[in-house]
């Protein structure tokens, strides 16, 4: 959607006509603005992917409470969580889950 910087109503699109280029009008007052047929794609600019960072770390799970929870990848028993309000207030929390198993140490949550 545009708008008329005159005063400020929605512009309507008025398609080519006997060789004038399409455009955009406002209904009230005489402001036109014609449209350009043809795009020039000025710069290009390549997008670099962001690193992820963790919400939360291994070392923050060292000193957390353990819970007797199955871990979904190893089976092992106990488990070290967190709890975050990672929502809005009105949300529940989100408890993350970390595997005291050295060899597996997988991280899963729990909305």
């Amino acid at each position: 959607m545009e708008f008329c910087p005159t005063c400020g109503n929605m512009l309507q699109y008025e398609l080519p006509n006997m060789g004038r280029p399409s455009r955009f009008f406002c209904p009230t007052c005489p402001y036109v603005c014609y449209i350009e047929n043809r795009i020039k794609i000025k710069r290009r600019q390549r997008l670099v992917r962001k690193e992820i960072e963790a919400v939360i770390s291994h070392d923050d799970m060292q000193n957390a409470p353990t819970v007797e929870i199955p871990c979904p990848r190893c089976n092992h028993d106990k488990a070290a969580f967190a709890e975050f309000q990672t929502r809005s207030a009105d949300e529940p929390a989100t408890i993350f889950f970390m595997c005291l198993n050295d060899k597996c140490k997988h991280t899963w949550r729990q909305d």
